[in-house]
């Protein structure tokens, strides 16, 4: 058979997993843009939010202002009276700024979960949209870890430190205010830390976002190797690979820990120059104030204000500085999954898309088809490709491996759009409508099946979501299936685990032929649909496909020529072209590949066993 090739849209993906192992820093914050659409869709949370955040700064913000004043009046018997009298007030406020700061956090947080759940949401639509071909070259461990681990990273910043980043900016505007307010002149004083602190926050911030952006990296690559090998536990044990792979593992695991205690090591150093900067520029402040106070430019209350909002802006100077650190892995995991929505779908809906006519009828046509795959455009697939089934014929492809015939399939699925020519069902061309209405009128039986974690029944509804349980129950039936079914633990209500590893390759095969007689769709195409079946129940499974084939147009690729000899029609595909045609008895007279390829699998059975080598040549 013919294997399947990247498109366009997985070459962005092979350039995602060549640059996992050297990303560069993250030099600035655009990729936080990305998230702005799903906030913005929350504006009125985000105003409440606001407006609680400004009420609780306002409160703590009143605070020293009152101490202040209680230090200037020397806490005489007259200012304590004052002092009793005001409890109530105190109270009240204290009370306005818990209330205030539990709603900030929680409406705040609200938005973090809602804009995360949003993002995953998107980001898996927009996955499930692209080419399958993207799959077949991106490791399927680095998706996840963009699709949960990115995106858990996200919800951290937005739910919890985009709370403490605005809390913290609203307290520091207020103290830097009421600083001024204060004492103009040690305001002055305490700016002149301040770019130091810039200059080590911008320094240390890119040493950060490098390494931030490279722990995210081996974490993926990390996920990415554990879910392959677990995906092929059994090919894994069975060639006693598991110590290599171990060791492998071992080894992803220990980089993602150095790269992560380097990031812990910048990050400590980070806060540990911001908060001595900061606190030193308040010792250097004290100093200046006690000389104010001598000289009688200020009050022992207006320097103790001066004090406590001095620190205060400190705090949350300090705290700015750690949030900037959490900034910055938001910024590397938010470019991560920006990357994953900037991909293009390549095949996707027409701006005005053709309907199929209806009632569908089945009619398929390749006229002069040519198509490369993108990673081999020296080399055709198809070349000059021409083919015509009429409504109801059945019609077997058969030729060496690499020929061409998946590659048949492929393109009627609309997969990829061939560089040259068309393809058309019931005469509308594929490529003018949507892939959704093209694989509608299509149904599938693959050589490799696949079955889904769920119950028996969920796995065969898969074929049509709408199906009752006895629709299903009847498909199974014409499938043979039902009678491995019910000697199933439940039935039908068996739950089969991932991939269906419980099943044997023939019941799993007779399930994909069930769902393929459930869609009823008048388009069938059967990719070695009895390839793993016994000789008992491919005898039975064709039976159960004679009958859904009656009425449909039916293209079918077999090794085994056994399978295909009642076939309406037999194309012989070669090199990407249609070499020859014509049923099984005119193509042995003809002498030609055919004939050669009959031989070799009917000639062998004559003598003895079939000759595997020839029969994986077809």
């Amino acid at each position: 058979m013919n294997q399947s090739s990247p498109n366009p849209g997985a070459e962005y993906a092979t350039s995602v997993q060549k640059e996992a192992a050297a990303r560069g820093a993250t030099r600035n914050l655009r990729p936080l843009k990305g998230l702005l659409p799903f906030i913005f869709r929350y504006k009125g949370m985000f105003a409440v939010a606001m407006v609680f955040l400004v009420v609780a700064a306002g409160a703590s913000l009143a605070l020293p202002f009152a101490g202040g004043r209680l230090v200037d009046q020397n806490l005489s018997a007259e200012t304590l009276s004052l002092l009793s009298d005001s409890w109530g007030l105190l109270f009240g406020l204290m009370m306005i700024l818990a209330v205030a700061a539990s709603l900030r956090y929680y409406f705040i947080t609200w938005i973090g979960e809602r804009v995360v759940a949003d993002l995953r949401e998107a980001v898996y639509h927009h996955i499930t949209a692209l080419s399958p071909a993207f799959f077949e070259v991106t490791r399927t461990g680095e998706v996840l870890s963009r699709l949960t681990t990115d995106t858990t990273l996200i919800q951290t910043v937005v739910g919890s430190t985009v709370s403490i980043a605005l809390r913290s900016l609203v307290m520091g505007v207020g103290a830097l205010t009421m600083l001024l307010l204060t004492s103009a002149t040690l305001t002055g004083v305490v700016l002149l830390a301040v770019p130091l602190l810039m200059l080590a926050a911008i320094l240390l911030g890119r040493w950060l976002r490098t390494l931030s952006r490279s722990s995210q990296d081996r974490l993926a690559e990390t996920s990415a190797f554990a879910s392959e090998s677990l995906n092929a536990i059994q090919t894994v044990q069975a060639f006693t690979h598991e110590k290599i792979d171990r060791d492998q593992y071992s080894h992803a695991v220990e980089e993602a820990f150095d790269v992560s205690i380097r990031r812990v090591i910048a990050r400590a150093i980070m806060t540990g120059t911001v908060s001595a900067l900061a606190f030193s520029s308040i010792i250097l402040v004290l100093m200046f104030g006690v000389a104010q106070v001598d000289s009688g430019a200020m009050s022992m209350g207006e320097l103790a204000q001066f004090f406590f909002y001095a620190v205060m802006l400190a705090i949350n100077i300090a705290a700015l500085s750690e949030v900037w650190s959490e900034v910055q892995r938001a910024a590397g995991a938010a470019e991560r999954l920006m990357e994953l929505l900037a991909i293009e779908p390549v095949i996707k809906a027409p701006e005005d898309p053709i309907a199929l006519p209806a009632p569908p009828k089945g009619r398929v046509r390749f006229e002069h088809v040519t198509f490369q795959y993108p990673t081999r455009p020296d080399i055709s697939a198809l070349d000059d490709f021409n083919l015509i089934v009429e409504p109801g014929e059945t019609v077997a492809l058969v030729g060496p491996s690499g020929a061409g015939k998946t590659t048949v399939f492929q393109l009627l699925l609309r997969f990829y759009d061939p560089q040259g020519g068309a393809v058309s069902i019931d005469g509308v061309n594929v490529a003018g409508a949507t892939p959704q209405d093209v694989r509608s009128r299509i149904s599938v039986v693959q050589q490799d099946t696949t079955i889904f974690s769920g119950t028996v029944m969920n796995n065969l509804r898969y074929g049509r979501p709408d199906a009752s349980d006895e629709e299903i129950v009847q498909a199974a039936i014409a499938a043979r299936a039902d009678v491995f079914i019910k000697t199933l633990p439940k039935g039908y209500a068996t739950e089969l685990g991932e991939r269906g590893m419980t099943l044997s390759g023939g019941q799993r095969q007779r399930m994909a032929i069930a769902r393929a007689i459930l869609r009823g769709a008048p388009i069938l195409l059967l990719d070695e649909a009895t390839s793993a079946l016994d000789a008992q129940s491919e005898q039975l499974v064709q039976q159960a496909l004679d009958g859904i084939m009656e009425g449909r147009t039916t293209l079918v690729i077999a090794h085994r020529l056994a399978t295909v000899v009642k076939a309406d029609r037999i194309v012989v595909v070669d090199h990407g072209k249609v070499v020859d045609t014509g049923t099984h008895e005119e193509l042995i007279a003809k002498g030609g590949l055919y004939a050669q390829l009959a031989d070799l699998q009917f000639g062998a059975r004559e003598e003895g066993p079939a000759l595997e080598p020839a029969e994986a040549a077809l």
